[in-house]
């Protein structure tokens, strides 16, 4: 009777085993047709292991779904960190932006990014940094619509809705397929009299971002192709681009654009002011990461430029999206999670000089939030306009703003480089002080190497860049009472190696003070005058550099006990380390270490016996600079 138990109980564990086995193989299937709802609920029924949890994390991400996106991800690393793939350190701090969590999420991007980070300090930074503050308020009182991406059309306004509940849903996120629809927008910046375009526009998949030429007659538009195809390991429904005439009260001659394609999407189209330039998101070959912003020629002919990548400057390894651009064309507004920001996609201001965008600004809190916000277009002459934005978790959302002018909009700003390389330098260190000497303001560099500090009319600074390995730099300036200008210093900071002959770098990544060897008497410790002449040239290296610190490390040959010769280092470094002390140079600028004979330059044994001259190599200080 026992046996028979053990065998029940045996199959059925098998069975679960099973069962488990293949809801998780279902959920994968679910997963890679991106039906991320239902692979969720699959996935957190199945036992946990890192395929489960990496993908059940990215079905939460992928729907702005943060608390639970966090949680799984915090699982994740928590059992798997030293196999996870740096995508996921990524999601992972952007997940915890989206929850407000910041103390972890810096802790984990810093990791990613392999610099520090503070958001906290960010934000701060902003606060007088940014040239607009934004009033913001939701269209519409129901906030399950899914409405995003408006645009101005004529006296009206288009944007994109999953409110059709007629419609089929779409596995991604179990909501409608997307219509484009238009409305008038009431003295409160409510949506009204709201109608969807015809049936030539709206078919059976996605329609969004439609911008509109300014006598209203063309329109462009995202349509997503309605066939999946292989693309790499995957299959997809690219999105393209697609131009409609409105010829006879009627939207005619619906065609996709030449430079769209099955095998990359092109989405998110802008009009220029003068019809001659569209602007758009892809990741089509040539972007720099997931998708980057793009702008093409509209010949008069109504044929197109070849699309030309705005560059580094303003796209990321990551996801940039949703431009828009002055009626001027100075400016660009566009969202991006690749750029420093809040959590998602923030919106961030590009101003043009000479035809080349420059480095982008965030636009600060009072009108980003911690999850998605994007889809920004502005009446300048009205100084209001409208966003899209997921702020509130879940669906997106319309919002309408007004901005203020920023009236605190005093800054410093500019960049640290390589004083020869003229390569920026992430993690340097950089403080603003005040005419008496007094730290105002202090911040390690990210990625683009640049800085951002308030200031006040009419004062003088001192703004400073110190980095290990490197001179330290400073410069004095002085503001004046115009709160709009903005003072651009760029530190350039000079390694020790290319300054100073005597330094220095190994092949080991040890960048060394290159002096005459030091001798000792033999069993003898003490500083000779020989000796002296030597450190002396130390002394006033350090000197010139009163940031520099060193290591002094002393070596024996090996003709005593390896006990013996440790001891002997050690005494002979730390009486070179007083000299210095007696020098003048402060000791928590020096360290000393007794190798013994343990690290030679040249090996002696029982094998090969070395020279007089090769054992006096081996007997030797070196001199290693720690920052």
């Amino acid at each position: 009777m026992k046996k028979y138990f053990y065998i029940l109980f045996i199959f059925c564990f098998s069975l679960t085993l099973l069962g488990q086995k293949g809801s998780e193989k279902k959920a994968n299937t679910l997963f890679e047709k991106k039906s991320f709802v239902k692979a969720a609920e699959m996935y957190e029924q199945v036992k946990e292991n890192q395929n489960v949890l990496q993908n059940l994390g990215d079905c939460y991400y992928n729907n702005s779904q943060v608390n639970d996106a966090a949680r799984v991800y915090g699982k994740l690393f928590l059992t798997y960190k030293e196999n996870i793939q740096p995508e996921y350190y990524f999601k992972y701090a952007q997940s915890l932006l989206g929850i407000a969590d910041y103390e972890k999420a810096d802790k984990i991007m810093s990791e990613y990014l392999k610099f520090e980070v503070s958001t906290p300090k960010f934000i701060t930074n902003l606060l007088t940094n940014v040239p607009f503050n934004y009033v913001i308020q939701p269209m519409s009182k129901n906030g399950t619509n899914g409405d995003f991406g408006i645009s101005f059309y004529g006296d009206k306004v288009a944007f994109a809705s999953a409110r059709n509940t007629a419609a089929k849903s779409f596995g991604w996120n179990e909501k409608a397929y997307l219509d484009l629809f238009s409305a008038d927008v009431n003295d409160k910046g409510l949506l009204l009299n709201v109608e969807p375009f015809p049936k030539e526009i709206n078919t059976d998949t996605h329609e969004s971002s439609a911008t509109f030429s300014k006598d209203g007659r063309i329109m462009y538009f995202n349509r997503t192709n309605g066939n999946k195809v292989k693309v790499g390991d995957e299959k997809v429904a690219v999105i393209k681009i697609f131009k409609a005439e409105f010829i006879d009260g009627k939207w005619t001659n619906i065609k996709e654009l030449p430079f769209t394609s099955d095998t990359y999407s092109t989405e998110h189209p802008i009009l220029s002011k003068d019809g001659k330039k569209l602007y758009f998101s892809s990741d089509m070959p040539g972007t720099i990461g997931s998708f980057d912003i793009f702008v093409v020629d509209v010949n008069e002919d109504g044929t197109f430029g070849t699309p030309q990548n705005l560059g580094k400057a303003i796209n990321t390894i990551h996801r940039e999206q949703f431009p828009s651009i002055s009626d001027n064309g100075t400016i660009l507004y566009f969202s991006s999670d690749g750029h420093q920001g809040m959590g998602g996609l923030d919106i961030f201001m590009s101003t043009s000089f000479q035809g080349v965008f420059a480095k982008p600004l965030n636009l600060g809190q009072t009108i980003n939030s911690n999850l998605d916000d994007f889809g920004y277009v502005v009446d300048e002459k009205k100084n209001a306009g409208y966003l899209s934005s997921n702020r509130k978790g879940g669906d997106d959302n319309l919002y309408s703003f007004t901005r203020i002018e920023n009236q605190e909009r005093y800054v410093v700003e500019g960049e640290v480089k390589d004083k020869n390389t003229q390569s920026p330098l992430p993690g340097t260190l950089v403080s603003l002080y005040d005419e008496n000497d007094i730290l105002i303001g202090q911040m390690v560099v990210g990625a683009e190497a640049d800085y951002v500090f308030n200031t006040e009319p009419n004062k003088k600074y001192r703004i400073e860049a110190v980095r290990d390995f490197y001179i330290p730099h400073s410069e004095e300036f002085t503001t004046n009472a115009d709160g709009k200008l903005r003072y651009t210093i760029e530190l350039f900071v000079e390694c020790y190696d290319d300054a100073e002959e005597i330094i220095t770098k190994r092949q080991d990544g040890k960048v060394q003070i290159v002096l005459e060897n030091i001798y000792f008497d033999l069993n003898k410790w003490d500083i000779k005058s020989e000796a002296a002449r030597i450190l002396n040239v130390l002394v006033d290296l350090l000197n010139k550099y009163p940031e520099m610190e060193i290591e002094i490390d002393a070596h024996t040959d090996s003709r005593a006990s390896v006990m013996y010769n440790l001891i002997l280092s050690n005494r002979r470094a730390a009486s070179s380390l007083e000299y210095l002390v007696q020098s003048g140079i402060k000791r928590k600028r020096l360290r000393s270490r007794g190798f013994g004979e343990s690290v030679p330059l040249i090996q002696c044994d029982t094998t090969r016996v070395c020279t007089e001259q090769e054992h006096s190599i081996n007997r030797r200080c070196e001199f290693i600079i720690l920052k």
